[in-house]
């Protein structure tokens, strides 16, 4: 019971009460309520009468407490918000948005006319999506539900015809010296192949710029016949999946810009998807979310002009991993499970029904980032049925899809889930060996490395990472979330000769 309620009792005492005793049928005897007394029996009537309110939101609800309905949706957010006794600190938090934002909204300031935003609103507090004009809820896929579907944003055509000048400064000096790191080391030995790998990060800013400049228009195109870019794109893959970024970061912008020269609507144009696939896994990877978006749209819209129904399954599985990485869990889940029921898929054949897998085992990752483990275990398992079903490893261009790699999929599921002990329990029932590719098995090493961070088992993570670095001593050196792996366990604990030696190896501790 709220604390002011004698003080409300006295204001109703002295307004409703009659002036004597007798007129109320009390004994004489009785003294008239004050602030300091019990209020009367009948006060206990109150949770009742609480109860019987009209319920938020309504048009009842509205008059009763503010005599007309909300003139804005901002302030049916607010009033909703006040009722349910919520902060602007606490709504801000549910959605995602500053207190300021917020406060915002509910005056009007920003106007509340984004369909994203109203939703998130309606979510959070419980308004039913009609009452702030949203379409109600699709019905669930999967098992799981979904946001309505949208079409894609559309970014500018994909081929770039224009140069432009380096406008100097000391990033551009930083980027020039890494770039020739990587150029020097490939002019050694003649060969793209045959590249000395740069240590620590700066692999990982070599291979990033560079995709930069050919994306943009500025790298310049090699002399490859057309006939060529297929070879070059089986090479350039292959690069990826033994973790050969120095090779990489010479052979796949250089790939990017002579397909990109070559005449629109030849056969270059499927290179050039396939290529932008390629891009997108390893931006991804490589934590740059800006060129990953850049890159996945060129590929969906390379891949629809071209009818690749694998590449365009592919072109949203990336999407979607982009949309999980932004916090949009929603969206990834619709567009990785629409993707999957697509029939152009269905009719692909096997591989298309692996690339349906990869889909779903998407979805299962998404549904552990909300951590929803029966929901995750329940969309993997699946994914796996349809593994077994094909059985063997299929699509090893896009990581390879198999009963194996599902498993792998499962152990990173399960630490995001929130269970690092169910994420062991995955890894031992998967021998590394089996996985389609060196990549893969360096990052089944990394997974479990960090279910046993998360586990506060610190001897075994660094066991796990030196495997991982043995299998691929660029992945580990490249990729930021394994540095940052390292970085935590210096700063969080007694270190080993083999911790120190490993951080050194990466950059992340300077000798």
């Amino acid at each position: 019971m709220p604390s002011d309620l004698g003080g409300r009792w006295l204001l109703w005492n002295q307004s409703t009460a009659p002036a004597t005793p007798a007129a109320t049928g009390l004994s004489p005897d009785v003294k008239p309520f004050a602030c300091h007394a019990k209020p009367p029996d009948h006060a206990r009537d109150v949770p009742k009468l609480r109860a019987r309110q009209p319920h938020p939101g309504t048009a009842r609800w509205n008059r009763a407490a503010y005599g007309q309905p909300p003139r804005t949706p901002g302030d049916l957010v607010r009033r909703t918000r006040r009722a349910k006794g919520m902060t602007l600190c606490q709504l801000g938090q549910l959605t995602g948005y500053s207190t300021a934002q917020v406060s915002r909204y509910e005056r009007g300031i920003s106007p509340l006319t984004d369909v994203m935003v109203l939703r998130r609103f309606a979510t959070a507090l419980g308004i039913p999506p009609q009452t702030l004009g949203l379409a109600p809820e699709p019905v669930a896929r999967h098992g799981q539900p979904a946001a309505p579907i949208t079409a894609y944003p559309r970014l500018p055509g994909p081929r770039v015809t224009g140069t432009a000048q380096d406008d100097g400064g000391e990033d551009a000096v930083r980027r020039r010296q890494i770039l020739a790191l990587t150029l020097t080391a490939a002019a050694a030995v003649g060969a793209p192949a045959g590249a000395e790998p740069v240590r620590g990060a700066a692999i990982g800013d070599a291979l990033i710029d560079r995709l930069r400049d050919a994306m943009l228009g500025l790298h310049p195109a090699a002399d490859l016949p057309a006939t060529d870019l297929h070879g070059e794109l089986a090479r350039a893959a292959a690069d990826a999946r033994n973790c050969r970024y120095d090779t990489l970061a010479v052979r796949l912008p250089r790939l990017l810009s002579t397909a990109h020269a070559a005449p629109e609507g030849s056969a270059a144009d499927g290179v050039l998807a396939q290529s932008y696939l390629l891009t997108t896994r390893v931006l991804v990877k490589l934590e740059d979310q800006q060129l990953g978006w850049m890159a996945a749209d060129r590929a969906r819209q390379l891949a629809e002009a071209v009818g690749d129904p694998l590449a365009i399954a592919e072109a949203a599985r990336q999407l979607a991993v982009l949309a999980r990485r932004a916090g949009w869990n929603d969206q990834a889940m619709t567009i990785a499970l629409s993707a999957a029921d697509a029939p152009a898929l269905r009719d692909a054949g096997p591989d298309g029904t692996a690339a349906r897998g990869l889909l779903i085992q998407s979805a299962a990752y998404t549904a552990a980032r909300d951590h929803d483990q029966a929901g995750m275990r329940k969309l993997t398992k699946e994914a796996a049925a349809i593994a077994e079903e094909l059985g063997g490893t299929r699509l090893r261009a896009h990581g390879g899809f198999s009963s194996a790699t599902v498993q792998l999929h499962l152990i990173s599921a399960e630490c995001r889930a929130g269970d690092p002990s169910a994420a062991i329990a995955a890894a031992d029932k998967l021998a590394p060996q089996v996985l389609p590719s060196i990549e893969r098995r360096a990052r089944y090493h990394v997974d479990v490395a960090t279910a046993y961070a998360r586990w506060g088992r610190r001897q075994q993570c660094t066991d796990a990472l030196l495997a991982a670095e043995f299998q691929a001593p660029q992945e580990v050196c490249g990729r930021p979330a394994v540095r940052t792996l390292i970085s935590g366990l210096l700063v969080s604990g007694r270190t080993s000769p083999e911790l120190r030696g490993l951080a050194a190896r990466t950059g992340v501790l300077v000798r």
